[in-house]
């Protein structure tokens, strides 16, 4: 899907893709969405999401996670108050660690809960740009606070981008899921509910 450039864009990019993600995460059966990502998905690439999602519900909290990261950092630095993207004490060179942080946190959290604190912020941060002209949102430097880029590119981001980052990564663990997904092999290790069970 190309990058939104308009505010219409933005919005029908972040409804698409996110129903999009909903329907791939519907057709998994209950009992393979709360199981472990395997060895070979964590191992998949370099970047730090690999290793650091260590099943569906982590994504699902990353994804909830960046809604809350931006709509905190538009609505006080538009209400007048200061307030930088990442709270102390991380930065763009560091925010790994909070990444990190974020799936710790949640370690108890069910995935149909984690899946339902998404739903209420993704429509949360719709309500948000739809509160924005076309020119706010796409005009670089329109706001100070946005610095060199726009405030549409933050949107983008934590909205039809990543809901794209996890549907790619979704669709790469079931492919190396079981022909049959609602058997799980002995010793495999599941999320259940609240806690990680063996099965």
């Amino acid at each position: 899907m190309p990058r939104p450039k308009t505010k219409d864009e933005l919005l029908e990019a972040a409804r698409v893709s996110y129903d999009k993600l909903v329907r791939l995460w519907d057709a998994i059966p209950p009992e393979q969405a709360c199981t472990l990502f395997p060895e070979q998905l964590l191992a998949k690439g370099s970047e730090a999401h690999w290793r650091r999602d260590k099943c569906l519900r982590d994504v699902v909290i990353h994804l909830h996670e960046w809604h809350n990261l931006v709509t905190t950092f538009v609505s006080a630095n538009y209400a007048g108050t200061p307030q930088a993207f990442f709270p102390e004490p991380y930065t763009w060179r560091n925010y790994a660690k909070l990444n990190e942080d974020f799936t710790a946190r949640y370690q108890y959290t069910a995935l149909r809960e984690a899946r339902d604190l998404l739903d209420i912020s993704h429509h949360q941060i719709l309500d948000l740009i739809e509160s924005f002209t076309n020119e706010e949102l796409f005009t670089k430097k329109y706001f100070t606070w946005t610095g060199t880029t726009s405030l549409g590119s933050y949107f983008v981001s934590s909205t039809s981008s990543h809901y794209e980052w996890a549907a790619k990564k979704t669709r790469a663990w079931m492919r190396l899921s079981p022909a049959n997904p609602l058997s799980t092999p002995a010793g495999r290790t599941s999320v259940d509910n609240t806690q990680i069970t063996r099965t």
